[in-house]
Formats: C-alpha cells, structure tokens, sequence
C-alpha cells in the first residue's frame, strides 16, 4: 500500500475540513447564502494580503491574475519593466507582448534576486515606465525578492508597482499596504491550501488610475466588472462556488493561527530543509532562499528528474524537479501551506533512501538527523 504525500509547491495538501466543506451539496451563486460566503471570503482576504483595499476574485489558474494585472494596467505600445529570474518572472513579459506591451527586461541569474538599486537604475532609464512587474517568491528557482525594499524605492515614483506573490502569500511576510505594492496578484493552490482555480489581484488607489486609462482589450478580466459585482458580495461571471466555499474555511483557519505564525512556521520548516539538504553535501540552488520551497542542486551525475520520478513513482512522495535551463539539474522541495515538521521528516527520510539508490554517497540519517534537531530546538 502506498500513501500520497505532496510536497510540491502547488498544488499542495488541502486541509480535512476544508475537504468536507467542499463536499457538501452546491449551491447556487445569486442567492443570499453564496453573497454572505463571498463577502467573509473577501473580507478575509484582506487579511490574508494585509491590506484595505478590494481583492478581486477571478475563477483561474495564478496566470489569469497575472493577465488581468496586464491588461487592466495598460495599452497597447506602454512600456512596461519585467524582473525574469525564473520562470514565472518571465511570464510577465511574455504577457505584456501578448497585448503589444514594450517589455523593459531586467534579466537576473536564475538563482540569484534583483535589487531595488537595479530596478531604480532601469526606472531611471526608461522614466515614462508605466508599471514594474515583479515577484515575491520565484517557485521555479526558490529564490526570495526582496519587495520591502522595491516599493520603499518606488514609494514616490509615478510607476505601479505589481507584485507576483502565488507562491509566496500566506507563507512569506508580505505587508502589501506598508510596503507600497499596488498590485498584488496570487493563486489558490499553494498557500491558500485549496485546489487550483482561483486567482486573486488586490488594488491600490493609484493602480486604480492606471485601471481607468487602460486600453488592452479585455472582458472577463475586467477589474471595472469585478470591482461592480464585488460591492455587491458576488461576481460578474459564474464564479467557482465549491472553492469559495473551500477558500473561506482555509482562511478562517490562517487566521485561527494567526498570519504571523503561519508565516513563522514556514520559515522553521525551510531553515530545517535548508540545513538537512546541505547536511548530506548538497547544494542550494537559491543565493537568497525562500520560505515556501528549497530548490537544490542535483548530485552530479544524477538526472534531478531520475529523483522526482523515483521519490513519486515508487514512495508516492511527490516533489518537485527543474523547469526551462534548470531541467535536469536541480529538485524542489516545498515547505508551503497546510505542512508540519512530520510532512518534512517523511520527505527527507525519503530522499535519503532515493539518492542512495542512485548511488550518491553520503552518511544516511544526516538529514533527518539535523531536521529532527532543529525542530526540537525551536519547538514550542
């Protein structure tokens, strides 16, 4: 018998109740019950992003968000200023080509973050840059950004600053008010502890400005539409009622914890992780680590994808592997959502057993060695 275990950094573990709430019979969407379930949900969005501002809503993958910020934000021949450090970064720029955006590309070294000095360099280059796209937690690389510091940069410049916080929302501090982040767009599936199909966009005042100008063609993923209906408690569209209904009892259960802990918790797990990996001789992939998912150099001579495959196909642990130039070449393991240090234990203890298998030499019981100690230093 072999039990699944998801270790991947979306999508990840759904929570029992949350699983019972979505099993109970559906109802329908314009009807004072789903209006009452919608407003909590937004409400404790809010919390969530840590802002006053409207959350928007869209029944999506992370990238709907990502291509509402677009289209919502700009115009056909605006320039835009795009972070690609990974995967996900250069998602941005692909999407503002897709609408005839200029993309001002600032290219980082996978596994390396970009600077707010390197961003203010290049808003000072291309001064009538009417948005910087940017993200919190690059999930193919690992890598942490630090937005504090960007929007303290652009505190007082005209551009908008957006945020890609998929991965990162609910498991990284993220103070979206505070720190000056207009836009914050995010998905369900990896912090939010529900299944893939929401996505999520908060809006600040001067994101608004931009929002009235905007001439990219739009229609479902008109924030002018979402905003009418949100006043209302419901949405301009069928909405995905079953994970709505899911999203506000994983909220209700962030909050129960506290957002604080929540984000606290996750950084023990990735410091446990981080020195597990590094116990056993390998390598992080990441210069500037996040808290949601470690990604690490594959022994040499081991295809990271033989790992992923091994770990999933014969122990039912699921990871991570590489995407685009780090195929082949490293493994992720994720510390996100609803994960305790025993969620850990197993998959490290699992690891241990696969790269033995593939002939990586190092001492067994290292890793789980120094994560055991490691939570029962910081147990509380």
């Amino acid at each position: 018998m072999k039990k699944h275990v998801l270790l991947t950094p979306g999508p990840t573990p759904v929570p029992p109740q949350v699983l019972l709430s979505m099993a109970q019979p559906i109802i329908h969407h314009r009807t004072p019950q789903f209006e009452e379930i919608f407003a909590q949900m937004s409400e404790n969005l809010k919390y969530l992003f840590q802002t006053r501002n409207d959350v928007i809503t869209f029944a999506s993958s992370g990238t709907g968000a990502m291509e509402a910020s677009v289209v919502n934000l700009l115009s056909p021949g605006d320039k835009a200023i795009c972070v690609q450090g990974g995967k996900f970064g250069e998602r941005w720029a692909e999407l503002c080509r897709a609408y005839g955006v200029e993309a001002v590309i600032i290219d980082v070294e996978w596994g390396d973050a970009v600077s707010a000095e390197e961003i203010e360099r290049v808003l000072n280059k291309h001064p009538d840059a009417k948005v910087v796209f940017t993200t919190l937690s690059e999930t193919s690389t690992g890598v942490a950004t630090d937005v504090k510091a960007i929007g303290a940069m652009m505190n007082n410049k005209p551009a908008v600053l957006v945020t890609d916080a998929i991965s990162g929302l609910g498991g990284m501090e993220l103070k979206t008010d505070e720190w000056g982040v207009d836009v914050v767009v995010s998905g369900s599936q990896k912090g939010l502890m529900i299944p893939p199909g929401l996505a999520f966009c908060s809006i600040s005042p001067k994101a608004w400005e931009l929002v009235e100008k905007a001439r990219c063609p739009r229609y479902y993923f008109d924030f002018r539409k979402a905003k009418k209906n949100l006043d209302k408690n419901t949405t301009a569209f069928t909405p995905a009622i079953t994970l709505c209904i899911g999203l506000n009892e994983a909220l209700k259960m962030i909050r129960e914890e506290t957002l604080e802990k929540a984000i606290a918790r996750h950084a023990r797990l990735a410091e446990a992780v981080r020195g597990a990996i590094q116990a056993i001789g390998l390598e992080l992939f990441a210069k500037k680590p996040a808290n949601v998912v470690t990604a690490v150099k594959s022994p040499e001579n081991i295809d990271s994808g033989k790992i992923v495959k091994m770990m999933r196909d014969d122990y039912g642990i699921s990871i991570a592997g590489g995407q685009g130039d780090a195929k082949g070449k490293i493994f992720r393991i994720a510390q996100l959502g609803y994960m305790n240090e025993f969620d850990i234990l197993t998959g490290l203890s699992c690891l241990e057993i696969v790269l033995a298998r593939l002939g990586y030499k190092f001492e067994m019981g290292k890793a789980i060695g120094f994560a055991e100690t490691k939570f029962q230093e910081t147990s509380s």
